[in-house]
């Protein structure tokens, strides 16, 4: 299998928990868009529905797409919503409560009532081999045949779906995990099974067992997935591979992505980041924060020098899903490199409520495409941010761009008895309550990738898009005292056009534990070297026959510490390789934490490395079709008790024009509103791109 020639029709489809977004992209770079409420049920009713549209749209049969590229949140949901498959773990005697035990960290460090996620492992589900391995994968104690024998026992009455093998050690010497996993497959044929040893080859007990844990728990739902998926598309006559965005940024085909689904968790949030980046590059702006806010959750990234940042762990699960090393211990761990996301449950169908303190509250829950906003007249009760956003008149009162029909008196009056009656204030204010709760959710991303990361949000410009991102971005910017917003061409489904202009990609790591201080260039460079080949290799046995680009990198840090920064290797044969390394991380951990401590030993932990297949260059030049909204006209919208309700113009994007036009302005289009509000000016970039200059 290997990525479609340049020149064939090519399919980006992006799954959220709202709405399902395609983009079909012509063999010339032009992109037909369809968004589709998501069909929990089973995602991939939505994905055939939105397929169908596209093809009679484009006059063209299923069999002329080459390729299909998928960004999923189906193993996020498994996860969340503890949907998994009935998972075991196999460890070492005397590690069997590890997934409680963790790192011992609390993510409210004082909050004596607080939860963690209860393990996605019962205890009664894991079992103890007698074996040990020492950190060098020296055999201390060999595989004890009669305890594992007994766990294989007890593995057949529990009639489990998957199973996680994750042996003490396990990263430096595979043999013992490798050989329990046969001793069971040939009891159990039909088992899944999933070794740490080969989802990460890596130090530190926890971080592996809990990311190898999550693999196996989200395995056959993935599996699954995928075949329905593939049968489905089959019956349409689309033969086209479907390739699977990562975490990372990167495609893989959907053989690898049954086998690691693991790498799959924060599939949907990265193509929004690959898409920010592509845009920044394209208007020359070296430094934007990517903002993604759609009807569940929304997620912000840094783009810095024009280069993605990512994290190699991240949490989901907890108060706020990130890969900061900050407030760990209220989510599941995964040690897999992610772009650097950060997201909260903030959407457009967030729920609304008010805690017995008399707090308001715009999310976690939200009610999704079923039964959605109330405004949807779908079947929901509970007030969400989409009700109030009808209620203050940003949103149609009747009918979406796209079609979806609006019943604007039914959210108004959830609004009305739900949120404004007890908090004794007037709709419009309870309504705009919603809204700036909404807008200090993103504002809460934003900062997590931001001020946390040692980075002031005023140095950046803000690319707003999903469905509900252009609404609230220049008032969340204001909030951080951003001055500028950009709105891409196509907001609501830019995520799906970020799928196309992806590269595949594949990221592996190796513990190498060693202090670079008295480390040869040499044997440094012939170790990244060897990783790099080995990544280079599993491409080829892909099929990838293009092209090939590898990089390496090395997790250091100042032996000592608990963790490691990621720094890149730009030249493996270049002179001075470990001083040019140890320059980098120097002015890494300077930038990260605000000194560096020049003289001490720095200790190299990983080695890392990326072989990717860059696309073709015509794959850039993606231009999203766009029609005229016919139904221009002027909406009294609410701005605060300041302001009360004021003519708004609503009007489409190409009427904007190039100059400055100040606020208030709603610019409707078939995907997403974009609010300028008051005290702001908008005009249109040379690309066709809303900029949005928001005044403090």
């Amino acid at each position: 299998m290997s990525i479609a020639e340049p020149g064939g029709w090519r399919l980006g489809v992006d799954v959220g928990g709202t709405f399902t977004d395609l983009v079909l992209l012509s063999p010339d770079g032009r992109a037909t868009t369809r968004k589709v409420l998501s069909t929990t049920a089973n995602y991939a009713d939505a994905i055939l529905q939105g397929v169908r549209e596209l093809l009679a749209s484009a006059g063209i049969a299923a069999g002329e797409i080459a390729e299909l590229i998928h960004g999923t949140t189906v193993a996020t949901n498994a996860i969340l919503e503890r949907r998994g498959a009935r998972t075991g773990l196999v460890t070492t005697d005397g590690f069997r409560d590890l997934l409680e035990i963790g790192r011992i960290r609390l993510s409210r460090l004082y909050d004596m009532d607080q939860q963690r996620p209860v393990p996605l492992v019962r205890r009664r589900w894991r079992f103890e081999v007698e074996e040990r391995l020492d950190h060098q994968g020296n055999v201390l104690r060999p595989i004890n045949s009669h305890s594992l024998d007994r766990v294989i026992d007890a593995l057949v009455t529990e009639d489990f779906e998957s199973l996680a093998i994750c042996l003490v050690h396990a990263y430096a010497n595979p043999a013992h995990e490798r050989a329990v996993a046969a001793a069971i497959r040939a009891r159990l044929p039909d088992l899944h099974i999933t070794l740490s040893s080969e989802v990460l080859p890596e130090i530190r007990e926890f971080e592996r067992t809990s990311t190898t844990v999550t693999n196996a728990y989200v395995m056959p739902v993935i599996g699954h997935y995928l075949s329905t998926l593939e049968t489905k598309l089959n019956s349409l006559g689309m033969k086209a591979p479907i390739l699977i965005m990562q975490s990372n940024g990167g495609v893989m085909s959907s053989r690898r992505a049954r086998q690691r689904p693991v790498q799959l968790i924060e599939s949907g949030p990265a193509a929004g980041v690959i898409a920010a980046a592509a845009l920044a590059r394209r208007v020359d702006a070296p430094n934007v924060i990517s903002v993604d806010m759609g009807g569940t959750t929304a997620k912000a990234s840094v783009i810095e020098d024009y280069e993605i940042k990512r994290s190699n762990e991240f949490e989901i699960g907890g108060p706020i899903s990130q890969g900061s090393r900050l407030n760990k211990g209220g989510g599941y761990l995964l040690r897999t490199p992610a772009i650097d996301i950060a997201e909260v449950g903030a959407g457009g169908g967030s729920l609304v409520t008010i805690d017995a303190a008399g707090a308001l509250h715009v999310g976690p829950q939200s009610a999704g495409a079923v039964p959605g906003p109330v405004c949807y007249d779908l079947g929901g009760t509970v007030p969400t941010l989409t009700d109030a956003n009808v209620t203050l008149g940003y949103l149609a009162q009747d009918r979406l761009p796209s079609g979806l029909v609006l019943a604007a008196e039914k959210g108004r009056q959830a609004i009305a008895t739900q949120i404004a009656r007890p908090l004794e204030l007037s709709i419009d204010e309870a309504a705009y309550g919603v809204y700036l709760v909404g807008c200090a959710g993103i504002a809460r991303a934003v900062r997590a990738v931001t001020v946390e990361r040692g980075r002031d949000p005023r140095d950046f410009t803000i690319v707003a898009f999903g469905g509900n991102g252009p609404l609230l971005a220049a008032e969340m910017a204001r909030s951080l005292e951003v001055g500028s917003v950009l709105v891409p061409l196509a907001p609501g489904v830019f995520s799906a056009l970020g799928l196309l202009e992806a590269d595949v990609e594949h990221h592996l790591v190796r513990t190498f534990n060693r202090p670079l201080d008295g480390l040869a260039d040499e044997d440094l460079a012939h170790e990244l070297s060897s990783l790099a080949t080995e990544a280079r290799d599993l491409m080829l046995a892909e099929g990838h026959t293009q092209q090939l680009e590898a990089t390496s990198a090395v997790d250091a840090r100042y032996a000592g510490q608990s963790f490691e920064l990621t720094v890149t290797v730009p030249h493996l044969d270049a002179p001075g390789l470990a001083a040019a390394i140890a320059e980098d991380f120097g002015r890494e951990h300077e930038r990260t934490y605000g000194h560096r401590a020049s003289g001490d030993p720095i200790q190299i932990v990983n080695l890392r490395a990326v072989a990717r297949v860059p696309q073709a260059a015509e794959r850039h030049a993606i231009r999203p079709t766009t029609e005229p909204n016919p139904d221009q006209t002027q909406r009294l919208a609410y701005f605060g008790p300041q302001l009360g309700r004021l003519p708004t113009p609503v009007i489409d994007r190409f009427d904007l024009g190039k100059e400055p036009r100040s606020g208030p302005l709603l610019i409707e289009e078939y995907d997403a509103t974009t609010l300028v509000p008051p005290g702001c000016a908008a005009w249109l970039d040379a690309l066709g791109n809303i900029v949005i200059r928001v005044e403090s």
